[in-house]
């Protein structure tokens, strides 16, 4: 008898998911270990192994949202051909729970590819799957140059090994050994540059022995001669369905609002000891860690709801429960809608360290390598659209927490010496709280305290 196949469960929270990429085709032969699909979840991707030897009959076709334990498919053993009527049964049983991978998957050096259009989304980003991902950056592929042959041209992991084939990408223990000799870089420059079509080979570094980092790669022009992206995303008179991250993302924000008080208050910064700290740290910590406006944020955010713990509690029709941990939330915009991935304990964390954490999380959330340790436990979020000249707006709440602060864009403001205006740099800070835990005054006092950390940033340093 043929063994099932089936959608496993990520975690106890998990209601569906997709194959999001079969690795083995349709009747081709499988070994027992070897990767057999890709899942993808609204907060995790992840490759599944195959448990025995045989042959594959897929039943559910990749990016079809399923329930957890619905039969995706068979494997047939060596000496059990498979009947060419066979249909299989794809119905629900008890998925196994698995684990997510808990940490990102290293990137490695770029190389050169072949000269298709590449396709994007409505919001201008690549198209591709977790897993496409994964693998060029592995390879050293720089996915932006591809074309999809996936649904609605998305790049699939075939993609990028056909492009590795003809660009005579390497492989083994020759990729491993050009990647310790020919390129000095960081992990996260090198998933940089392959997604953006930059040639590491062209960069000067400005880290440690010359290592390129992630701030050498913001002025690098993309590699010449690649063709401008084609956008073929949502037009109108279109449907989208909603499933997945977005079905995940509308309940969760509705199910907030229609739970709790929400009520939001703005204060505004003073930022000029912030831009020179930033700087000075950039060319202190040398390619170690790169500092933005929203790593100072955090910690003055960390600093503050120790002042005023109130805001770092949560509520229900009971009690209030003060958290002794900070766990701080951070919201990365992703191609399928939004991630919020949690830096623990960062009360703990020095800057440097919440930097090169943040970082870390963006980008693999950003890959889509991201495990369910990383998404865990957070008790106050920060969500930052200064990058996209907002000024203000009213962030959501993330339940269970109380409270939840937008970040916003760096622009210059005039403050007053007696009757002489003086030019400075400031920053909005948008503030959302749940009125059922705290009331105005507390939010405003801690508020209040986030904004005097950042006027006197030196004392994030202690």
């Amino acid at each position: 008898m043929p063994r099932e196949i089936y959608l496993v469960k990520v975690g106890m929270t998990m209601t569906e998911g997709m194959v999001s990429e079969w690795f083995i085709a349709d009747g081709a032969k499988v070994k027992k270990g070897e990767m057999l699909y890709s899942l993808e979840t609204e907060k995790v991707n992840l490759d599944v192994d195959a448990e025995m030897d045989g042959y594959v009959k897929h039943t559910a076709e990749a990016g079809v949202m399923l329930a957890p334990g619905d039969v995706v498919g068979y494997i047939f053993a060596d000496d059990e051909p498979i009947p060419a009527d066979f249909a299989g049964v794809a119905s629900p049983a008890a998925a196994p729970v698995v684990e997510a991978p808990k940490t990102a998957a290293p990137a490695a050096a770029v190389s050169a590819t072949p000269e298709p259009v590449a396709v994007v989304s409505g919001d201008g980003r690549l198209k591709s799957s977790p897993a496409a991902r994964r693998l060029a950056s592995e390879i050293g592929v720089a996915i932006a140059g591809l074309t999809g042959s996936g649904p609605g041209g998305r790049i699939v992991e075939a993609d990028v090994r056909q492009a590795s084939l003809q660009s005579g990408a390497s492989t083994g223990s020759e990729r491993q050994e050009n990647i310790e000799t020919k390129v000095n870089a960081s992990p996260l420059a090198r998933r940089l540059a392959a997604e953006r079509g930059i040639d590491l080979s062209q960069i000067k570094g400005s880290g440690p022995q010359g290592r390129i980092v992630q701030g050498d790669l913001d002025q690098a022009p993309l590699t010449s001669g690649r063709a401008a992206p084609v956008q073929t995303g949502p037009t109108a008179g279109s449907t989208v369905p909603v499933r997945g991250m977005r079905k995940t993302i509308a309940q969760r924000m509705h199910q907030s609002l229609q739970t709790s008080a929400q009520l939001s208050m703005d204060m505004t910064a003073q930022m000029d000891d912030a831009v020179r700290l930033r700087g000075q740290l950039i060319k202190e910590w040398d390619g170690e860690a790169r500092p933005t406006y929203t790593d100072l944020v955090i910690k003055a955010v960390a600093k503050a709801l120790g002042q005023h713990p109130m805001m770092n509690s949560r509520f229900d029709d009971t009690e209030i429960t003060l958290l002794r941990e900070i766990h701080m939330g951070l919201a990365v915009s992703v191609p399928e809608g939004l991630l919020v991935p949690v830096i623990r304990n960062v009360h703990e964390l020095n800057l440097k360290q919440i930097a090169q954490e943040s970082a870390r999380l963006a980008a693999a959330a950003r890959a889509g390598t991201l495990g369910l340790d990383d998404y865990a436990g957070g008790t106050f979020t920060i969500s930052a659209l200064g990058m996209f000249g907002v000024n203000s707006f009213t962030p959501i709440i993330n339940q269970p927490q109380t409270g939840i602060l937008g970040v916003n864009q760096l622009f210059d403001g005039l403050t007053w010496d007696e009757d002489k205006p003086i030019k400075t740099k400031q920053m909005n800070l948008s503030l959302t709280w749940d009125h059922r835990a705290v009331d105005g005054a507390p939010a405003a006092e801690f508020l209040a305290s986030v904004v005097e950390f950042l006027s006197e940033p030196y004392r994030l340093l202690l």
